[in-house]
């Protein structure tokens, strides 16, 4: 075992644990790394051509996380890690014997994840561990979608915005950028199914690709409505919410009426677990920007904070698992 350093040895005595370095031990415990390496680990180079040697999948893999939950840049994450003891003990890097990865790695690495399709490698990963920990029910889908912002501005090397993003109207106000559409777990608001979209992609048209197949009911908002009668989403039976208009409408005082808003408020408070992964990406990872140019890196990224995403809202459950395996 390596000797601490003594600046390393200095931070492990102090007496407060800091909120960071909670969530980075819970999560140290939660993520499935030997799967996920298992899976990046085939398409990983074995040796550096002249000089440096390739820095292993481990340590890569824990700072590719780091910068998904914390949204940062490559050089970003760099300087974070030279700033923070708290993520150098998460990658395992002492800095009295070598120096934080640069950000060129970290882009290296991206671009492989990228190139082989391994985040929804990953993803498909993380909800096979779930599942087997009986955390995935697969019986009811919820479906949805969320805007991603994208820059808007014109002040770069073509003076263009990204052409592969559009914007769309929601309510009185304009968005450009991209939409993440997912499919969720109804039992427990785990997301199954991710897929990435411009904007101005109606949610309807993407309704029969986030069905795993295996559901026997699906819930929808009211930008739903008709899906019952496209072709790619039969199967399930669908319970889609009324238009917001025609729910002021109705007449409370009537039986029928009550009956049709205790249904509609039933559907809605199974809905609202769908809205627990966006504001893990959107809140926790701070994700409310496109990083990238074009929907492909971008939606590959939504693989990656969907998956994690999965692992801390599954958190509770697999630390009490890996408590009752411990005693």
């Amino acid at each position: 075992m390596n000797q601490r350093s003594f600046a390393s040895a200095e931070y492990a005595m102090k007496k407060k644990r800091t909120r960071r370095e909670k969530f980075l031990a819970d999560m140290g415990r939660v993520v499935p790394w030997s799967r996920l390496i298992a899976v990046i680990e085939p398409l990983y180079p074995t040796s550096g051509r002249v000089g440096r040697q390739p820095i292993g999948v481990p340590r890569m893999l824990r700072m590719y996380c780091l910068q998904q939950w914390y949204g940062l840049a490559d050089e970003a994450l760099e300087d974070a890690l030279y700033d923070s003891q708290a993520l150098r003990d998460f990658v395992g890097i002492d800095l009295s014997r070598e120096s934080v990865p640069d950000a060129t790695t970290l882009l290296k690495f991206r671009r492989l994840l990228l190139d082989n399709d391994l985040t929804k490698a990953l993803f498909e990963e993380i909800n096979a561990h779930l599942a087997e920990q009986g955390l995935l029910m697969r019986a009811g889908t919820i479906v949805d979608a969320t805007i991603i912002a994208a820059p808007s501005s014109t002040k770069n090397e073509g003076n263009t915005r990204d052409p592969e993003m559009h914007q769309t109207k929601k309510g009185n106000a304009w968005h450009f950028g991209m939409k993440a559409h997912i499919g969720v777990d109804a039992e427990s608001g785990l997301v199954h199914t991710v897929v990435g979209t411009a904007a101005n992609v109606n949610d309807v048209t993407q309704a029969g690709a986030l069905l795993h197949g295996k559901e026997t009911v699906a819930f929808g908002d009211a930008g739903y409505r008709g899906v019952h009668k496209r072709e790619e989403a039969q199967g399930p039976q669908w319970h889609v919410a009324m238009q917001p208009g025609k729910r002021r409408q109705l007449d409370l005082t009537r039986n029928w009426a009550r009956l049709l808003e205790k249904a509609e408020q039933l559907k809605a408070s199974i809905r609202a677990k769908v809205e627990h992964p966006f504001h893990v990406i959107k809140n926790l990872f701070r994700h409310r920007k496109t990083r990238y140019k074009g929907l492909a890196k971008n939606e590959a990224q939504l693989f990656s904070l969907f998956g994690l995403a999965n692992l801390v809202i599954a958190k509770r459950s697999l630390l009490g698992a890996h408590a009752r395996g411990a005693s």
